[in-house]
């Protein structure tokens, strides 16, 4: 049986721009960033693998994706599009104080769309990555 979660993908627009948006606001570190070579699998001229991750959770990572890895091009062009309208949601990133990661993250230009708010669950507010990605920041109740 499935017994954990190692990776999870978010398609991003440039993957340079994202790894320093990931890194240098987000705070996360960079776990990967190699170029897997020519004619591996389903890649025909190779891509780029880059990962990231919280520093204090270092069984996971994030493969910040370009959208042609694994696609052909119509498709990358359609993730493309829906990643630059801000259609996908990518992930809940968890803290202990969402009011003050809001404030620090806003001083970095961190863009959010709605600002830290009760929820049933918890404090919620809703950032985007500089591709268009949304994302939850949760504080557990």
């Amino acid at each position: 049986m499935i017994n954990r979660v190692s990776h999870v993908c978010v398609h991003v627009l440039d993957q340079d721009r994202a790894r320093q948006f990931y890194t240098e606001k987000l705070g996360m570190e960079v776990r990967s960033d190699v170029t897997m070579g020519d004619g591996f699998e389903g890649a025909g001229q190779g891509f780029r693998w880059l990962t990231v991750g919280p520093a204090g959770q270092p069984d996971v990572e994030i493969i910040l994706a370009d959208c042609a890895m694994g696609h052909d091009e119509a498709t990358a062009a359609q993730l493309r599009d829906l990643v630059a309208k801000g259609a996908l949601g990518a992930a809940v990133m968890n803290t202990d104080d969402c009011r003050k990661s809001f404030e620090e993250l806003s001083a970095r230009g961190v863009v959010f769309l709605q600002e830290p708010a009760e929820r049933p669950y918890g404090v919620e507010a809703i950032f985007r990555d500089d591709s268009g990605n949304w994302f939850s920041l949760s504080q557990a109740r």
